[in-house]
């Protein structure tokens, strides 16, 4: 017994492992381990019974969080966009601009599944639709098998990591932490591990050229009458967008000005980028249309296609994540703007139908319930697991490991990756984030930087042979059996399981490798981050402190004097209070002007 009740937090912990073993449910295992081992603890007085009485409050506390609203709306404006078609006219408007290059379809997979990351948020519904459109065209026109898998499957995983992403709004709430930060955060490192992709197809290109063939031309659809491919009108679009956008960045200060009437000086980075990116994007679609509208003819129908099909979400992702990073929208006001907005552009495509909006509204209520139910278990177990010590069990664990922080990083990063080889990104950051985070922070580690760590560990799980979900995903959608293409007349033989699996693993080594970068480069997530301001408090105390010394010495009393009660004023004292010091006097003449501007953080971090 004594045995029992000294290692407490490692059976309990122990235990849960063996329910998820067994094969229970894991939001059902947590809540059943927290109170069996509750009720345990309670009987061998490991901690008070009130300890069951902070389950109520726990529980509230989850149901009136506003974060965890971003998650439904963020998955509806994902789930609208993808069921009204987008993804499809996307990945033929960029197979079309990209086609004609050998690997150029492999490219057109991966920047739409960059942007389908920016604008869905789920990794199923990136590989599903990615799998059902590109792996038949793809393997129509003889690429590789592996590589097909692959690139769809690793592009589809990219929702984990680029916002904005769910996994990223559990982090920043079981951290902490501002979702708006850890958005900015995982921003370059997003960007980095795309052009690792690129970089890969670039080099099978070069070296395996067979294996990533260019588009035929019969194949390339968008041509024009005399038979051009039409890029010289995209390119000066793309030009006029691109001056568009460095013009305002380079004049915010000067836009700011004459808004505000007064000189402006500074502008943040991350409004420079947003308002610039709008601005650019706006400026296309509207010579898009203005070229529709009055038949001028000065656009090819390539340069008009990827207008109207790339700016629309483009604009939405700018306006949703912009608000946020700005500060003038929280992330669930974000969310449910995206919302909206993904209602009105499948409005607009004339692809909105009652159907359509009841299985996307089904299937955000099954996630948010899948969310809500593993928190709850989570809480439940969390709860009885602080009761019995368990974070320092986990600190006196964790926290002396060799190494010092990059042995704590590497040895959790070595951790998560097997675990998730078991659970989801949903059950390593309810279950396992809330034990790792004090000891993180107890070591000096930025939470920011160690949330976009482990969401980017946590990307691996879903190219995992043979336990990846974006290869389960892509297993459903690929042919299982020969078929016949309906535009060649060919027979095509199946993807089999092993060529996914073969296919996944490169890729799944370039994101080990962003985890090895994280880890040596932690500026690669801080740097995107706002300057921290930090304050003397010493130095602002010795100020106050003067400041009431002098002020009491101008009233005619010493520092360790006080007038006397009904006493008449002394002959020396001033009969009137002195005049406020003159504008643009010193600071050192008006004491408590000196201590405003000690408190007032310096005009470049407070435009930050």
């Amino acid at each position: 017994m004594e045995f029992l009740t000294g290692n407490f937090a490692p059976i309990m912990f122990a235990g849960l492992a063996c329910f998820l073993i067994l094969g229970f449910p894991v939001a059902f295992s947590l809540g059943a381990c927290g109170l069996f081992f509750g009720l345990l603890g309670i009987e061998l007085g490991v901690f008070p019974a009130s300890i069951l009485a902070w389950l109520p409050e726990r529980l509230i506390g989850i149901m009136s969080n506003d974060t965890l609203l971003a998650v439904p709306f963020f998955t509806l404006m994902g789930l609208i966009l993808e069921r009204s078609g987008m993804a499809e006219d996307l990945l033929d408007s960029v197979g079309q601009v990209f086609g004609p290059m050998r690997g150029g379809l492999a490219l057109a997979v991966i920047f739409v599944g960059a942007l389908l990351a920016a604008t869905t948020g789920v990794v199923a519904a990136s590989v599903i639709s990615m799998g059902l459109i590109s792996m038949p065209i793809m393997l129509r026109y003889g690429y590789s098998r592996p590589l097909t898998s692959g690139v769809i499957a690793a592009s589809g995983t990219l929702s984990q990591i680029i916002p904005p992403s769910l996994v990223l709004i559990i982090m920043a709430d079981q951290l902490g932490k501002s979702v708006g930060d850890m958005y900015k955060g995982a921003f370059t490192p997003a960007f980095i591990l795309v052009g690792l992709y690129v970089l890969w197809v670039v080099i099978l290109a070069i070296f395996k050229p067979h294996a990533v063939p260019a588009l035929p031309p019969e194949a390339r659809t968008l041509r024009e009458p005399d038979g051009s491919a039409g890029y010289p009108s995209l390119v000066v679009v793309l030009g006029i967008s691109a001056l568009v956008a460095w013009v305002l960045e380079s004049h915010m200060t000067d836009i700011h000005t004459w808004l505000e009437g007064k000189p402006v000086e500074f502008v943040a980075t991350d409004e420079k980028v947003v308002v610039a990116a709008c601005g650019g994007a706006f400026v296309a679609w509207v010579i898009a249309m203005v070229n529709r509208g009055a038949r001028l003819g000065l656009l090819s129908k390539l340069a008009e296609r990827v207008t109207f099909v790339l700016i629309p979400p483009l604009l939405l992702i700018f306006l949703v994540l912009g608000t946020i990073f700005l500060g003038v929208a929280s992330p669930t006001e974000g969310g449910a703007m995206g919302a909206v907005g993904a209602l009105i552009m499948a409005l607009m495509r004339g692809r909105l139908s009652w159907s359509l909006l009841k299985q996307a509204l089904a299937s955000t209520t099954r996630l948010a319930s899948f969310v809500m139910f593993i928190l709850i278990g989570a809480t439940m177990f969390s709860m009885v697991f602080q009761a019995a010590d368990g974070p320092r069990w986990v600190e006196h664990l964790l926290a002396d490991l060799p190494g010092g922080q990059v042995g704590f990083l590497i040895v959790v990063n070595v951790m998560i990756f097997f675990l998730a080889f078991f659970l989801d990104y949903f059950e390593l950051s309810f279950i396992v984030v809330p034990l790792l985070a004090p000891v993180a922070d107890k070591l000096g580690i930025d939470l920011i930087w160690f949330g976009v760590l482990l969401a980017v560990n946590m990307q691996t799980s879903f190219l995992h042979p043979p336990f990846g979900f974006a290869l389960f995903f892509l297993r459903s959608v690929a042919p299982e059996k020969p078929y016949v293409d309906h535009v060649t007349g060919k027979v095509m033989e199946p993807v089999t399981t092993m060529q996914i699996y073969k296919g996944a693993i490169p890729f799944l080594i370039l994101q080990l490798t962003m985890v090895g970068m994280l880890i040596a480069f932690p500026g690669l997530v801080t740097g995107s981050l706002d300057k921290k301001v930090e304050y003397n408090m010493d130095a602002i105390g010795a100020q106050m402190l003067d400041g009431l010394n002098q002020g009491q010495d101008e009233d005619g009393y010493g520092a360790n004097e006080a007038p006397q009660p009904g006493g008449a004023p002394d002959a020396a004292s001033p009969s009137m209070p002195e005049p406020a010091p003159a504008e643009g006097a010193a600071a050192e003449d008006d004491p408590f002007k000196a201590i405003q501007e000690a408190v007032q953080p310096p005009a470049s971090a407070a435009s930050q």
